[in-house]
């Protein structure tokens, strides 16, 4: 009979084993390719969508970025696409108080980090189909949609150089604040009654080769439920969120590690 070891690692089907490792894998993201787009909403609006103790931070920035992951160690070399949406945070628990950014949602292109980042991290991921970003001119592009229909297009142009004032504003504007957190809800069975709920943080460390500074925009679609059943309420309300101006977009490439010793995944309180 199946008996779990404590000491040991598990992902569901748990009965074949513990989650299998290689003296290969790390964290590391070898080679990421990211477009960045931030931009100013309506703070009563964004905190529909915070759980508490979360609460929208001074200024109401949500980011969206892309990210065309490849190299990815702890896949073997395979890498996949996300499309990421958070809101600037601060979270004032009981125990603890810290800025950061709230995980609104998070689409990927491959079930495997899916899994991992719903489980392991409470990061709310789900299925988008991402194709790889394009460059046209310097204009670039990518988009997310499911079940054939768009969900976003996500646009980064008229890139150059940041200049060492923007270098450090974005410096000083971000010390203190590398704290992505989210909210690990899972109902009970059935989808009704008592389940999990925790606060969680998952710190990673980056490494950018190319930075460069734009104007982006999100052009959001509104879709209905026979175009995508299961997500339409979460896009639609993404897109509902008034645009109140447009911040520097970005356009990096470098790796990503995204377990640091040091900052492990935890419970927030």
């Amino acid at each position: 009979m199946f008996k779990p070891d404590p000491r040991k690692s598990y992902m569901m089907p748990a009965h074949f084993g513990p989650r299998p490792f290689s003296p290969k894998s790390s964290g590391w993201y070898r080679d990421v390719t990211s477009m960045t787009v931030p931009f100013l909403t309506d703070p009563e609006k964004l905190a529909a969508y915070l759980p508490a103790p979360y609460e929208v931070a001074d200024d109401a920035v949500v980011t969206v970025t892309y990210a065309c992951n490849r190299q990815v160690d702890w896949l073997a070399g395979h890498g996949y696409n996300l499309v990421a949406v958070s809101a600037a945070v601060v979270f004032r628990g009981e125990q603890e108080t810290m800025a950061g950014t709230y995980t609104l949602v998070m689409w990927e292109n491959l079930a495997d980090p899916i899994l991992t980042g719903r489980e392991l991290q409470g990061i709310p991921k789900i299925y988008a189909d991402i194709q790889d970003h394009s460059v046209i001119d310097g204009h670039w592009h990518a988009s997310a949609s499911h079940f054939g229909h768009k969900i976003l297009d996500i646009a980064v142009s008229g890139l150059r150089e940041p200049t060492p004032q923007e270098v450090e504003a974005y410096t000083e504007a971000s010390a203190g604040r590398d704290n992505p957190m989210a909210w690990r809800f899972f109902p009970g069975i059935g989808g009704f009654g008592p389940g999990l709920s925790e606060t969680t943080t998952f710190p990673s460390e980056t490494i950018l080769t190319e930075t460069l500074v734009g104007h982006g925009q999100v052009d959001w679609q509104q879709l209905s439920w026979e175009q995508n059943p299961t997500q339409f309420h979460i896009v639609n309300a993404l897109a509902d969120l008034p645009v109140l101006g447009w911040l520097p977009a970005i356009v990096a490439r470098g790796s990503t590690n995204l377990v640091v010793p040091e900052r492990l995944p935890r419970t927030i309180r």
